[in-house]
């Protein structure tokens, strides 16, 4: 019997969903949220839990797996991954598998200013990403950067506090909204890691929008590489997309395992631009394009469950059919009858 806890587990229902068929009839999968969500409701089990800042949330969680015989916990947002990094040990002196990445690593993918340098320092294409607003302008002056340029919060995801300066004064303007957006949400309490430094500017590549799904095994060993044309974004996250086969970024997505050793999945945002590929970002999770894997013949969460029972893996779960198209949807849904 494996019974997993996926925490922050938000509106991502499909994953809930995944992790059930994965287990069905060998455990259950219990589902962990600071509010309650309709992802709540399709979960074997769920409870709303303290916010992830609050000083009895691992306590709280570990209490929880006790009291359900939880044997592996999963996160599917960012923010939680370094607090369940952290505390790895602590549960797994009492018998608890917390499937996350290094914590080094985590840091490297949440934040943008070291994923930028990482990236770089590893021979990777990136684009020009700066910390210091007045080293734009000095740039621009010099014609050594031109607009559009993208405003974001060094440490954020999704859409939130994202914008795109076309001139001076919208830079001006739209850097301050920036820093605005994140001290009104909850990103201010990852911002306070450097508060003066909490924005970045990128230079924006106009270029077609790709993705990879990466998969390491438990020891972070790579095991298999899915890539896909994004097709339609919306508020940040991919609304369509084809499975594409690339010799290319499959090469950028085995280093990057090799280089990070991570856990599980890896969601990666990719651009294409003058014929080359230049990452974007990093999520050490199961992001919002992984349902596209899936849909094309892809079960990572069935291969973690066998994983985790040391259960021999069926490769042919880890490839996907190309040329899929897929295309997510909203479903109006009723919490409550009143």
């Amino acid at each position: 019997m494996l019974n997993i806890l996926l925490t922050s587990v938000g509106r991502r229902t499909y994953m809930v969903n995944y992790f059930k068929d994965a287990l069905a009839g060998i455990g259950k999968v219990h589902a962990a949220n600071s509010t309650e969500t309709y992802a709540m409701k399709k979960a074997d089990k769920s409870v709303i839990s303290p916010l992830i800042y609050d000083d009895n949330y691992i306590d709280f969680i570990l209490e929880y797996c006790h009291k359900y015989n939880i044997k592996a916990v999963i996160s599917l947002f960012d923010i939680d991954l370094p607090i369940l990094a952290k505390n790895k040990e602590k549960f797994a002196e009492q018998g608890i598998k917390i499937v996350v990445s290094n914590l080094k690593f985590i840091e490297i993918c949440n934040d943008k200013w070291l994923t930028y340098n990482f990236l770089r320092e590893n021979g990777f294409n990136t684009p020009r990403t700066f910390l210091e607003i007045d080293e734009v302008f000095d740039l621009i002056n010099r014609n050594s950067i031109v607009f559009p340029l993208i405003i974001k919060p060094r440490w954020g995801m999704g859409s939130i506090g994202i914008f795109q300066a076309d001139n001076i004064e919208e830079l001006k303007v739209l850097y301050k909204k920036t820093s605005n957006s994140i001290n009104e949400s909850y990103l201010k309490f990852e911002s306070q890691k450097a508060p003066a430094h909490s924005v970045i500017i990128q230079e924006k590549l106009l270029g077609d929008e790709y993705g990879m799904d990466i998969f390491n095994d438990l020891k972070g060993n790579f095991l298999s590489i899915v890539s896909k044309k994004k097709l339609a974004m919306r508020a940040g996250e991919t609304d369509s997309a084809i499975i594409i086969e690339n010799e290319n970024l499959n090469c950028i997505g085995e280093k990057i395992s090799t280089l990070s050793k991570h856990i599980g999945n890896l969601d990666v945002d990719v651009f294409s631009y003058n014929n080359n590929f230049y990452i974007l970002e990093m999520n050490c999770r199961f992001g919002g394009q992984y349902p596209f894997s899936h849909l094309a013949g892809v079960n990572f969460p069935k291969a973690l469950i066998k994983m985790l029972l040391n259960e021999k893996l069926d490769k042919t779960i880890l490839n996907a059919k190309i040329g899929t198209v897929s295309i997510k949807d909203i479903v109006p849904v009723k919490l409550l009858n009143k």
